[in-house]
């Protein structure tokens, strides 16, 4: 049985937005079972016409497969980031062949971030920090700590070193590190 609220153990990625800038991070690692495969996983990317930047945890045809189609809503819904994250889960819940990919997303702009997953969620944090993935808890409160005890760091520092912390933790996760960012000007 499929079952799509377990945990998936394939990576870490970790989005904030601080100080004008949004940086969206993850790992490189690919594991099947107990074993990794790959180390240099390229699991972050800039979409939407150069003004989204989106992550993946989970299953990697999954996530690519997703991502394709989130980009077909931010192109319908003229990259309104949380219109597209909202038809794509709603999608996501309701078709057959889409219903069975396991993966989750992080999804951000220079004004928000969400978090997306198969069963219909959509979530915005309240502190612009989103991650996912099986190290997700640990870059999470990494970052959070550093944004509110370490302010004069930059979004790219807070997501390196929340990911690095996470590394060391979780065994799911390497520090092949991958970024990607955009800026206000």
């Amino acid at each position: 049985m499929h079952n799509i609220n377990k945990t998936i153990h394939a990576t870490t990625v970790l989005g904030i937005i601080h100080k004008g800038q949004v940086v969206l991070g993850a790992d490189g690692q690919a594991t099947m079972g107990n074993t990794v495969i790959k180390s240099n996983v390229k699991k972050v990317r800039t979409i939407g016409n150069g003004k989204i930047l989106a992550g993946f945890a989970g299953a990697t045809a999954d996530a690519f497969t997703l991502i394709e189609r989130f980009e077909e809503k931010l192109n319908q819904f003229h990259n309104n980031l949380k219109r597209s994250a909202v038809e794509l889960a709603k999608e996501w819940r309701t078709d057959r062949y889409l219903r069975k990919l396991e993966a989750m997303l992080v999804v951000a702009s220079l004004e928000e971030i969400l978090m997306i997953s198969g069963t219909g969620d959509v979530l915005e944090p309240d502190n612009q920090i989103a991650s996912v993935g099986s190290g997700s808890m640990y870059a999470i409160s990494a970052a959070t700590a550093m944004k509110k005890f370490a302010p004069q760091l930059s979004a790219f520092e807070i997501v390196k070193e929340s990911l690095n912390i996470a590394a060391d933790i979780c065994i799911y996760t390497n520090h092949n590190f991958e970024f990607v960012s955009l800026e206000k000007v």
